[in-house]
C-alpha cells in the first residue's frame, strides 16, 4: 500500500476523495478494519479508495459519511469523483443529464445507459478493446450512479425510443438479457417513464444514422447529444441542431408502437432469452 504521503489531494478528485476519507477516519481514531465493520465495504475496498486505486460509489460515500458522521462532507465531494471516471468529451453531457426536466432518447443499437442493468452494462463495457477489468468496474459504477436521477422525488421525464433489434442482439449471456428485459418492464412502470419500441415492421430508416439524447430544461436552451460510433459523443446546444434532431426523433416516434404494445413485446421477446 502507498504510504500517505504519495497521495496528493490536488492530483485527482478521486485522489482528494481518497485523502479527505482517511483524513476523517483518522480524527474519529478508527482503523481501516474499525471502519469496514461499520460499513459494507471491505478492507481492501476501503484501503484501495484511501489511495485512490478506486473510485467510490455515491452509495459508499453516503455510508462512511454516516459512519464517520462527516456530516455529508464526502457525498458533496462524489460528483467531482463520478465525473473524473467518465471519459472528458461525456463529462458535460453528465452535467445537462443531471439537471434535465426532460430527456427523449432514441437508441438503434443497444440498451440506454440509464436503463441498463449492472450485468448488460459490465457485458458491454467488457468489448472495449485493451480496456483492463478496474476500468470497466469503475464505468459500470459510473454508469450505475448516473441512474440515481430516476430514484429522485421527482425525477425528469424520461421517453425511450428504442429499435426492436435491441431486444434480439445478445449480451453477455442469456440470464443477462432476460434480466434485462425484465427490468425495463419494471423501469416502464414508473409514471414518468414511456418505453415505445420501433418494431421490424415499420421498415423505417429514419434512426438508422445513430443514437441521440435531446434534453430540456426551464430557462435554460435544449442539448442535444449525438453518439458517434460509441467512442467520442457530439453535445450541441445549437438551435438548427436540436429542431433537427426533435423532428428526426418525432418522426420515428409517429412509426413506433405505443407504450402498452411495447411492453407486450418486450415480454413476448423474453421468452427468447430464458428458453
Amino acid at each position: 500500500m502507498p504510504k500517505e504521503s504519495d497521495l496528493y489531494p490536488s492530483e485527482s478528485p478521486t485522489a482528494l476523495f481518497g485523502f479527505e476519507l482517511r483524513r476523517h477516519r483518522k480524527e474519529r481514531g478508527w482503523s481501516q478494519l474499525r471502519l469496514a465493520r461499520a460499513v459494507p465495504y471491505s478492507v481492501g475496498t476501503i484501503s484501495m479508495i484511501e489511495t485512490a486505486k478506486r473510485s467510490p460509489s455515491e452509495q459508499f460515500a453516503r455510508h462512511c459519511d454516516e459512519a464517520l458522521e462527516a456530516e455529508g462532507a464526502l457525498t458533496r465531494l462524489w460528483p467531482m469523483v463520478s465525473r473524473v471516471t467518465a471519459p472528458p468529451w461525456f463529462r458535460p453531457w453528465l452535467e445537462v443529464e443531471a439537471t434535465a426536466e426532460a430527456l427523449r432518447t432514441w437508441e438503434p443499437l443497444m440498451i440506454p445507459g440509464l436503463l441498463q442493468t449492472e450485468a448488460y452494462a459490465r457485458a458491454i463495457l467488457s468489448g472495449d478493446i485493451g480496456v483492463t477489468s478496474e476500468q470497466i468496474e469503475e464505468q459500470v459504477v459510473a454508469r450505475m450512479e448516473r441512474q440515481s436521477i430516476l430514484k429522485r422525488p421527482k425525477p425528469p421525464l424520461l421517453w425511450f425510443l428504442l429499435d426492436e433489434a435491441v431486444l434480439h442482439r445478445p449480451v453477455g449471456s442469456p440470464a443477462i438479457m432476460a434480466a434485462q428485459l425484465a427490468h425495463l418492464l419494471e423501469v416502464a412502470q414508473a409514471p414518468r417513464v414511456t418505453i415505445q419500441l420501433l418494431p421490424f415492421s415499420a421498415y423505417s430508416t429514419t434512426g438508422l444514422a445513430g443514437g441521440f439524447v435531446i434534453a430540456q430544461a426551464q430557462g435554460v436552451a435544449d442539448t442535444a447529444y449525438v453518439e458517434s460510433a460509441g467512442i467520442l459523443g457530439r453535445i450541441s446546444e445549437r438551435p438548427e441542431d436540436v429542431r433537427t434532431l426533435t423532428f428526426r426523433y418525432d418522426g420515428i416516434r409517429s412509426e413506433a408502437l405505443p407504450q402498452r404494445e411495447s411492453l407486450e413485446l418486450i415480454k413476448e421477446t423474453t421468452k427468447r432469452w430464458t428458453r
